[in-house]
């Protein structure tokens, strides 16, 4: 019987890794074997471990590579934030902030200025950092980098008009929109708690040898709703919209990402991207990026989506996506692929802490590398968002000081 690799375990929601035995208390994910024979979840590395292994992942798993710039966009030094600064009023927040949310790199961008970068946990300016679900956002983004570009016709065509293998499933009749808003009203139980989730199903099941995993898996889902009445978060509808992509521009998504965003907005480091059996691209996860192109990426939405003068993005998608586009019960809703905050700021979000913000309204970008203990902490994901109205704050003081 064909078996799962370690890779095709990671992708998508990471939720199964293979550890090594653990033959010491050093022991570190670098001798992994098939998750067949050695299966554990990622849930369970301590935190050596995922700061050893959330830094290169590349160096664990297959993985594409998304070209960067021959020359790098800049980010020019601003004043330093001082409330931040060593004696400044919220230096000792900064420092427990920095401590208690296990961060490896925190970057604040302000008016395309640097004002505030620290890394933590062997992280480093050279290196990268794993994205989880950060990913959707810019996998959201290559979907409307795809409509302008005429590849896809619009967000209410059929998503089995791009992806034929779904055809006479669950996902007839639903919309691009609708995936990308996840209502699309297939049912999928997404609970990492749960070994006979549909998620572990999914990435513990054998994969094909002719077919994306995820569509292999989604197309035999029942339909729980109409599409576009319910919401329920499921990143394989983000690794469908990968899967979309892809046929539509003829491209992998690494290559694509490249050619419209990577290489021309400048970033500085090659990213990579874990791929699957077949050597697809998971559009919801494990992107591999530096700190500062992850800013650089906010930067980018922040500006609009336009690289020299030239929209990479159709007229209002970024009002649209970023948005809330379906009501989950939390304030803000959801967007395509993106958090917001129902006050014009928003966020893309990744488990274990990872985050990008931005706030439109102050020019402002935050920028989090980081390995909590667990996947899903609210009260840690709401630090953040203290946190980040703290930098908020901050900045207001400053502007308000200079105008007098």
């Amino acid at each position: 019987m064909k078996q799962r690799t370690p890779v095709a375990a990671m992708l998508a929601a990471c939720v199964l890794l293979a550890l090594p035995a653990a033959a010491d208390d050093a022991a570190m994910p670098g001798t992994l074997e098939p998750v067949s024979t050695r299966g554990t979840a990622v849930f369970n590395w301590d935190l050596e471990q995922k700061r050893d292994g959330f830094r290169r992942m590349e160096a664990l798993f297959p993985a594409s590579t998304v070209a960067a710039a021959s020359t790098p966009r800049a980010l020019p030094a601003g004043p330093p934030l001082a409330a931040f600064e060593p004696g400044g009023s919220l230096a000792a927040e900064l420092e427990a902030f920095l401590a208690q949310q296990h961060v490896a790199g925190l970057l604040v961008l302000h008016g395309g200025k640097l004002r505030l970068e620290r890394y933590a946990l062997g992280h480093s300016p050279a290196d990268r950092w794993t994205s989880f679900s950060v990913a959707k956002s810019i996998t959201s983004t290559l979907v409307g980098a795809a409509i302008r570009d005429g590849y896809i016709g619009s967000l209410d065509d059929d998503v089995t008009d791009y992806i034929e293998t779904l055809q006479g499933s669950a996902y007839d009749g639903v919309t691009v929109r609708q995936l990308m808003t996840m209502t699309s009203g297939v049912a999928f139980d997404e609970d990492y708690s749960d070994p006979e989730s549909d998620i572990m199903k999914l990435y513990g099941a054998p994969p094909p040898s002719d077919m994306d995993a995820t569509v292999a898996f989604m197309r035999d889902m029942e339909r729980e709703a109409e599409p576009g009445t319910l919401w329920r978060y499921k990143t394989p509808e983000t690794n469908l919209a990968g899967v979309l992509v892809m046929n539509a521009t003829g491209r992998s998504l690494s290559a694509y990402l490249a050619e419209e965003i990577w290489r021309p907005y400048g970033m500085e480091l090659d990213a990579t991207w874990l791929i699957d059996d077949i050597g697809n691209e998971q559009g919801g996860c494990c992107l591999q990026v530096g700190l500062r192109d992850y800013a650089r990426f906010g930067q980018f939405i922040l500006e609009g989506g336009v690289i020299d003068g030239e929209p990479v993005l159709p007229e209002g998608w970024l009002e649209l996506a970023t948005s809330s586009q379906a009501d989950t019960g939390f304030p803000g809703g959801y967007g395509f692929q993106w958090w917001p905050l129902g006050d014009g700021t928003f966020q893309a979000r990744g488990i274990f802490g990872q985050l990008i913000h931005i706030d439109p309204a102050r020019e402002l970008v935050v920028v989090i590398s980081a390995a909590w203990p667990e996947a899903n902490e609210q009260e840690r994901r709401m630090a953040q968002i203290r946190f980040v109205g703290q930098i908020a704050a901050a900045i207001d003081a400053d502007a308000e000081r200079q105008t007098h």
